[in-house]
């Protein structure tokens, strides 16, 4: 007589409850999501490499070794190490003073108060940052680069000089500021910039001890209220 055995089903597999939030639902897969930031991964690491050793002496293999590609990657992004300069060019510096112009045109406050904005902003975005280090390669080898130097002077020299000096006239417009050349006042305005970024990559990088050491940014704001008072409409100087 053979036993009769009873199987029981299986209770059910417990259903995992459904992620809160529906990013998390359509988040991509991590694979594709490095996929996407892998440019500015290799922006950071040419910056960061171009700072350090300057244009000439940067190989780009050493650029995707750094973001952790290979090089053909690399090369799918950006063909050659100038196009890679110069997509770090319009990344760090383009991009700001376009954004620049545009808050400028809607700002409402003093035209004093826009400068102060700007240069603060530069600060914060550029000066403070490695990107500072983008104005020490151009200066130092712009001379055997006159393709980038070209470049560098339509995609940062001329709008920042136009940015500058649409906002002193602004200035003289609304009789804030007295009647001033317009290039020469926005170089006056721009000088301090690139001098806090060269130092920061010069003798502000190097354990130098100065006694006549100063902030930055309190040096910056030192040579606005020098340049503002020098607009100042005077005595009996009409607008």
């Amino acid at each position: 007589m053979s036993a009769t055995v009873t199987v029981e089903p299986a209770p059910d597999a417990p259903i995992a409850p459904l992620p809160s939030g529906g990013d998390s639902v359509l988040r991509p897969p991590a694979r594709q999501r490095r996929k996407v930031a892998r440019p500015q991964e290799l922006l950071d690491a040419a910056l960061a490499l171009f700072a350090e050793k300057g244009y000439a002496a940067t190989r780009t293999e050493e650029v995707a070794q750094r973001a952790g590609v290979s090089k053909g990657t690399l090369y799918l992004y950006y063909p050659s190490k100038e196009e890679l300069f110069k997509a770090v060019v319009r990344s760090n510096l383009t991009t700001l003073i376009a954004e620049g112009q545009e808050a400028a045109g809607s700002f409402e406050g003093t035209t004093s108060e826009l400068l102060a904005m700007l240069l603060d902003t530069w600060w914060e975005r550029v000066g403070s940052t490695p990107a500072a280090g983008i104005h020490k390669i151009v200066i130092a080898e712009a001379r055997n680069f006159p393709d980038l130097a070209q470049f560098y002077a339509d995609e940062v020299i001329v709008p920042a000089d136009r940015l500058f000096c649409s906002t002193v006239q602004r200035g003289i417009e609304r009789g804030e500021f007295r009647p001033v050349p317009l290039h020469e006042t926005a170089l006056a305005l721009v000088a301090p910039l690139i001098f806090a970024a060269l130092h920061q990559h010069s003798i502000g990088a190097c354990p130098v001890r100065m006694d006549c050491g100063v902030d930055p940014r309190a040096m910056l704001h030192a040579h606005l209220d020098l340049v503002l008072r020098g607009m100042q409409v005077r005595p009996g100087e009409g607008p």
